[in-house]
């Protein structure tokens, strides 16, 4: 009985979902403060924060800055996504043979995970950056399912 117990045991725990090596920011409820800082700008317009409270995780890395779906860069996207220890690094690729260049990082921590996009847009010689610091705060609620 005791061999059957154990082997029950066993079972179970391979049953329950574990996250993946490369799952490294599970879904969970974060407050996100975005700032994108603009260098070139005057002092008093260089800089906007914002602050939201949304699910975020792993899959939803290299869509979570905001100035992605901005006009200026659209047909942009974070992609060749690469992973080292607690940091996720992206590459900006843009269609069309725009001369827009850029990388994001995330780095990874216990209590936060903090992702940065710094942008230079081409021909204009312009720079910026958008920082998204998360703080965790609980877990997501789950779908409301309407019949």
């Amino acid at each position: 009985m005791a061999a059957f117990k154990t082997g029950f045991l066993v079972a179970c725990m391979l049953l329950v979902p574990q996250p993946s090596a490369a799952e490294s920011v599970p879904l969970r409820l974060y407050l996100i403060t975005t700032e994108i800082a603009m260098p070139h700008l005057e002092e008093n317009l260089r800089y906007a924060t914002t602050r939201e409270i949304r699910c975020l995780g792993d899959q939803a890395l290299s869509s979570a800055f905001s100035i992605l779906r901005d006009d200026a860069l659209k047909g942009c996207k974070l992609d060749h996504e690469s992973r080292h220890d607690e940091t996720v690094s992206y590459v900006l690729s843009c269609d069309g043979g725009r001369e827009t260049t850029g990388a994001a990082r995330w780095q990874i921590g216990a209590d936060q995970i903090r992702g940065t996009l710094e942008v230079k847009l081409g021909g204009k010689n312009m720079t910026f950056y958008q920082r998204i610091t998360a703080r965790p705060l609980g877990e997501c609620a789950p779908p409301f399912a309407f019949p």
